[in-house]
């Protein structure tokens, strides 16, 4: 076994950015952890590197002295399992290695999620993306749809990476805090958790998206295929006929305020993930609101007799309100837009707890099992015409 590497004091405060003897005084109050048996190790230099970031930020000695003594510093040693950011490229260096232009470069950059600031700090592994982009550009991939995906993709990874970080401090950093793990021995035991769990993240990742992007391929072709069966009109670019649900929990604010914050969020939990888990193939949930779920499917049938057989499953209160539209949508950066969403978000809003109401470009595409009780033509805020608005129920067997 090899001796670990000896770091001199110096050292560790030149990583650190500051002199060796603001370091010495550091370790002499406790706001850092010396050395052990004279060997700083990895969690001990992050410590000071962490030290010297709060300092600037106006942070007393006596508000980190006291942070380091309950642990809560402890979570930032992780970083150093990460590569560190280094500004090995200009912008315009980066622009002729891969071949877009600086402009293009920065708008990827906007559309991924990055801010301003990475133009100025481009990595090796930044230079890297880059070619990425450029090799999916050349192939021949539309920069419009390029820039809608990169999108998508910013959003769900910066949706990942957060809560990592938030469920690693919820369930791991708190609770050791808790039990009163001394500072510097709750770093070790995190990194070296997170050190095993970091490498495993990228392939379960890329489990899940293989597995989605194989059953989306196999949905789309369907949809595309039964729509050339139908009779229904080309759409211009970037449009999608779709059918759209919304819902929600009826009496959910009432709840929060009866119950409290804790069951009305559990609530909320079990009603997406009876939905997730029920959903015909061929539709997904878009996006989640507070307690309210948007729903999108190809075909408005089986989203009718998903959202009326949900219904029958569910016996306690609240009970979800439903509410069905079926129309042209404008499709950007996995989302729907448009006059129709808007349309079925306002059909839910009419509904009641245990209800489903559809419009009647549900009712035609609609299977013979399921009946449909006409409620009336119904003004819904924002739309200046009437719209006829039917109850669906499972078909009376007489």
């Amino acid at each position: 076994m090899s001796e670990p590497e000896r770091i001199t004091l110096a050292e560790v405060a030149r990583r650190a950015g500051v002199k060796a003897a603001t370091l010495r005084r550091w370790v002499q109050t406790g706001v850092v952890p010396g050395p052990t048996d004279g060997v700083w190790t990895a969690a001990a230099i992050s410590h000071a590197r962490l030290v010297a970031r709060m300092r600037e930020r106006g942070h007393s000695l006596a508000q980190l002295r006291e942070a380091t003594a309950q642990g809560r510093l402890a979570f930032g040693y992780i970083e150093d399992l990460l590569p560190p950011a280094t500004s090995d490229h200009t912008l315009e260096e980066a622009a002729r290695e891969t071949g877009l232009e600086p402009a293009l470069i920065e708008r990827i950059y906007s559309t991924v999620g990055f801010n301003a600031h990475a133009l100025r700090q481009i990595s090796a592994d930044d230079l890297q993306f880059l070619r990425y982009c450029a090799a999916v550009l050349a192939a021949g991939f539309p920069l419009v749809a390029f820039l809608q995906m990169s999108r998508v993709y910013g959003q769900a990874l910066a949706q990942v990476a957060d809560a990592e970080v938030r469920l690693f401090h919820l369930y791991v950093h708190e609770p050791l805090m808790r039990d009163g793990v001394p500072g510097l021995e709750m770093a070790e035991e995190m990194e070296g958790l997170a050190r095993e769990l970091l490498p495993l993240a990228s392939p379960m990742m890329d489990h899940v998206h293989r597995r989605f992007l194989q059953h989306f391929v196999e949905q789309d072709v369907i949809g595309h295929l039964e729509s050339d069966f139908g009779d229904s009109q080309p759409l211009d670019l970037g449009r999608l006929r779709v059918a759209i649900a919304f819902a929600d929990l009826a009496g959910y604010t009432r709840l929060t305020e009866e119950e409290g914050e804790e069951e009305a969020v559990s609530a909320v939990e079990r009603f997406v993930e009876n939905v997730e888990h029920t959903l015909p193939d061929d539709a997904r949930v878009i996006k989640t609101i507070g307690d309210e779920v948007m729903v999108v499917g190809s075909d408005p049938a089986a989203l009718t007799d998903w959202a009326v057989g949900f219904q029958t499953l569910v016996a306690e209160r609240p009970l979800p309100r439903i509410g069905i539209h079926y129309g042209e949508t404008l499709y950007r950066d996995g989302d729907y837009y448009g006059r129709e969403v808007n349309l079925a978000a306002r059909v839910a809003a009419r509904s009641a707890g245990g209800e489903v109401i559809v419009t009647r470009s549900v009712v035609e595409q609609a299977g013979s099992h399921l009946e449909f009780e006409l409620i009336g033509e119904v003004r819904l805020k924002g739309f200046k015409e009437p719209t006829e608005l039917f109850l669906a129920r499972v078909a009376d067997d007489d």
